[in-house]
Formats: C-alpha cells, sequence, structure tokens
C-alpha cells in the first residue's frame, strides 16, 4: 500500500542545509498498523509529512497504491497533534468539512458522520461547540473527521500526546476497535513505546538526525490487545525492552531488518 524508496529529505536555512530523513526503505501493507519511534528531531513527523504529500523528497520516490505521492490526496487522511476544530463549527460540522472540502455530497456524508460520531462515543454532542468538549473528546471528533471519506491511508502525528495518561489510554484503545473495525493502514508517530506495542504490527526504529531506519520490530501479540492484559506478558516485556534498548542507544547503525 505505502513504498518509500531512497527516500531522502534536506532543509535549507540561515545555518545552512539540515539533512532530516536519509536513504529511507519502507514497505507498509494494505491494512497494517506500523508504528513510528525515535529520538526527537529524528525525523518522524517529516517521514508522515512525505507521505501525505505536504512536502516534496529530496530524493527517492513515495507510492501508495503504486501512485506517486506529489501532492495531497483524497485517499490519505492525516491527523496531527492538536485536533486543529474549526471553533465556530459544530462537532457534526466540523466531521463534514472534508465533504465541503471535496465537494462531496453532504446529505449522502450526513449519516456517516452520525453512525462515526456514535461508535466514538460522541452521540449527543452534535451540535456542540469545540470548546464544550474536553481534549479527548475533541480529539475523536478529529478522529471522525479523518475517518469520514473512509482513506485507505491514515497517518497520525502523535494524537494523543498532549492528553492526560487515562484519556490517552482509552483513546489508544478506541483507535486499535477502529483499526480492526475498518481495515484502514495506518502509519503512527509516537513517543511511547507502550503505545507502540499495544498498537502496532511493527515499530520502526528511526535514529537520530538525519533519520534512518535502526529496526523494524514485529509485534506479535495478538488482537484485540488491552492494557493491562495478564497474558502475553513475556511477549510484551520483550518488545518493550527491544525498543527501550534502540531508543537508549547513542549510536547510529545504518543497518535495518524487518
Amino acid at each position: 500500500m505505502i513504498r518509500l524508496t531512497g527516500v531522502s529529505r534536506t532543509f535549507d536555512g540561515r545555518a545552512g542545509t539540515v539533512e532530516a530523513l536519509r536513504g529511507i526503505d519502507l514497505d507498509v501493507a494494505e491494512g497494517e498498523f506500523v508504528a513510528v519511534v525515535g529520538r526527537s528531531g529524528c525525523g518522524k513527523s517529516t517521514l508522515l509529512r512525505l507521505v501525505a504529500g505536504l512536502l516534496p523528497v529530496t530524493g527517492g520516490t513515495v507510492t501508495v497504491a503504486g501512485s506517486p505521492v506529489t501532492k495531497p490526496r483524497r485517499d490519505i487522511a492525516m491527523q496531527f497533534q492538536r485536533p486543529a476544530l474549526l471553533p465556530w463549527r459544530s462537532v457534526l460540522d466540523n466531521v463534514l468539512l472534508p465533504v465541503e472540502v471535496y465537494g462531496w455530497k453532504k446529505a449522502a456524508h450526513r449519516a456517516r458522520a452520525l453512525d462515526l460520531l456514535a461508535m466514538a462515543g460522541l452521540e449527543g454532542f452534535e451540535k456542540r461547540l469545540p470548546h464544550e468538549l474536553s481534549g479527548g473528546m475533541q480529539q475523536r471528533v478529529a478522529l471522525c473527521r479523518s475517518l469520514i471519506g473512509r482513506p485507505a491511508v491514515m497517518l497520525m502525528d502523535e494524537p494523543f500526546s498532549a492528553l492526560d495518561a487515562l484519556t490517552r489510554e482509552d483513546l489508544s484503545v478506541e483507535l486499535q476497535r477502529v483499526h480492526m473495525d475498518t481495515g484502514a493502514t495506518i502509519v503512527f508517530v509516537t513517543h511511547s513505546i507502550d503505545e507502540a506495542v499495544l498498537l502496532a504490527d511493527r515499530v520502526v526504529v528511526l535514529s537520530p538526525r538525519p533519520g534512518r531506519i535502526k529496526r523494524i520490530v514485529e509485534i506479535t501479540v495478538p488482537r484485540p490487545r488491552t492494557l493491562g492484559r495478564t497474558d502475553h506478558l513475556e511477549e510484551v516485556a520483550r518488545c518493550s525492552a527491544e525498543l527501550h534498548e534502540l531508543l537508549m542507544e547513542r549510536d547510529t547503525p545504518v543497518a535495518a531488518r524487518a
């Protein structure tokens, strides 16, 4: 579904050229959930923006469903750290915003928007304004907005990082359920090892800048996964320990394994 081949990205500034990513080779299968972790500044968010078509690559190619990504596409949705809801629009109208932007028939998508809000536990909040919602509820609205167009690919840039621990855990479990229900391909950037192990099929570990794939760790714990589960503790501990060790390493080996 997603293929990155020799992808590099540099930025030019007053202090000179900064190499954010170098030589990224990565395939993400249809319906797969891939988490991306790494130290701050390693290029995780840049990687998502390249896949989303929000930034051009400096070198290499990015394709989704076999087509080169050169600009934002309707089959790719992106969710950011902040929900970015329009404060003057109701919850329902925020969810329907992509429908208006792309010129789709609003009446045909209204029922889906209501179903998504009910799935996210927001039934009865359709007419509320964003300031009337908690941070976790706002992120649920943003998630519904991302899903309204049935995207084949969802890119998520630390969407739960600004939330309290309990809300973050609740939404992580909710996102797993959404992924299992929709079958969307998801690439999810996070700083949390626990979050990555809970959600992902594979975890891509990036080296410090310039970001390169240090290792790809496969998470073999069966779904559905729950926080605090008592089975598969050994496998969860093994994956968590491996990821922690990789992130703590100061060197930047270039070899990557699948």
